[in-house]
């Protein structure tokens, strides 16, 4: 069998309709889309096609914003330096509150931004693995809070955030509210009529959708300072050229994921629950959080007796593709933060394997993938006992 994919909380194959759709806008209409030409010209109905996918895509009304940007550590930036600018250091609101599990882009901008004289509260998770809306309550403070920022569904884990209650109790008490729905848009319902949130960053390559383009949603009436400063392309709040096919390709993405969410919560489901019943059934074995609380397609565990780098290698020789967690973090030898956030047993730490499944995972790989990694914990384990 060819290689089999199971990391896809990293990224996902691009649809093969999503190339065929953005395949004309290397070569044919290529044009800038800021000229007056035909050649720029041509391009505009094509962009607003794109653009009115990603709209019904979470439900966004005509007088929000979506920023067409590179991905969401750029909307991230955007959102919390923003905030910075325009409302920390010219006011006494100079806190910024997220949480110890969110993805490195969030984290360790608020990290750069306590250097500038921001204070981050990081919110710790209960015993599910999440924040609820009780340990919000209990740090924001009207008064000096700037922004509530907090990820809708955790990379490594899948566990999914109460995102509706937190941004309701947040606009309640009169605070910016911003979400990172990187891992929620194609496995959830993402709807920003239902959540208030006032700022939504999300990829377009965590749908099956072309690398190197995002989006940031905007809730009507909001201003922020933009990141980048140059042109006015995207009504002033993004400069730099657009990239077209990439926009192209992010739009139907969208809508692809929109049309395949009931596939995704029930088959790809039933394929993730198929692989974690048979990791369970391995001895010493442990799946962080819930299942009922987590996305359909991802699965954190723990091996007891197996280091989890040794674990991918040893599956990546037999053709299987899974991670330790964050692909943006994959450098780092630090423990995986959501055990040492959900305080889990420090030998567990650097156990934690991630497999993430996708729409175009089929059964006959699962089954392969399961027999591959029954047979890997069984060598590993031989080889630590033969070295202990």
């Amino acid at each position: 069998m060819e290689g089999i994919y199971l990391d896809n909380n990293a990224t996902t194959l691009v649809d093969h309709l999503v190339k065929e759709a953005m395949d004309p806008f290397f070569t044919q209409m290529y044009g800038n889309p800021n000229s007056l030409h035909t050649f720029g010209t041509e391009v505009h109905p094509f962009m607003r096609l794109a653009m009115d996918r990603l709209y019904q895509g979470i439900n966004a009304g005509d007088e929000d914003d979506i920023i067409v940007n590179s991905c969401a550590t750029e909307g991230n930036n955007t959102v919390l330096k923003g905030i910075y600018f325009d409302v920390i250091r010219n006011s006494n609101k100079r806190q910024i509150i997220t949480t110890q599990v969110e993805h490195p882009c969030v984290m360790n901008t608020c990290k750069f931004l306590e250097t500038l004289g921001a204070e981050v509260i990081y919110l710790p998770v209960n015993r599910d693995g999440i924040v609820d809306v009780e340990i919000l309550k209990s740090h924001l403070d009207p008064d000096k809070t700037a922004l509530v920022s907090i990820m809708w569904a955790n990379n490594e884990t899948g566990l999914i955030l109460p995102i509706k209650e937190l941004a309701e109790f947040t606009k309640e008490k009169g605070v910016l509210f911003h979400t990172d729905a990187v891992q929620a848009i194609g496995k959830l319902k993402v709807d920003v009529k239902d959540v208030p949130a006032d700022f939504l960053a999300f990829s377009a390559h965590k749908f099956h959708g072309p690398k190197g383009v995002g989006g940031l949603y905007i809730r009507k009436g909001l201003k922020i300072t933009p990141l980048l400063h140059g042109g006015e392309q995207m009504s002033g709040k993004r400069a730099g050229t657009v990239n077209v096919a990439g926009l192209i390709g992010m739009g139907l993405a969208m809508e692809l994921a929109s049309q395949n969410l009931e596939y995704e919560t029930k088959e790809v489901r039933r394929l993730r629950d198929k692989l974690e019943d048979a990791i369970l059934a391995i001895p010493e074995t442990e799946v962080i959080g819930k299942r009922e609380i987590r996305t359909p397609n991802t699965i954190l565990v723990s091996i007891r007796g197996v280091e989890g780098e040794a674990m991918i290698w040893d599956l990546n020789k037999n053709g299987i593709a899974a991670s330790t967690g964050s692909a943006c973090a994959s450098e780092s030898l630090e423990a995986n933060p959501t055990f040492v956030a959900m305080d889990m047993n420090k030998e567990l730490a650097h156990t934690g394997i991630r497999f993430s499944l996708s729409r175009f995972t089929t059964e006959e790989e699962i089954d392969y993938a399961i027999k591959a990694l029954k047979d890997s914990v069984e060598r590993l384990r031989v080889i630590s006992s033969t070295y202990i």
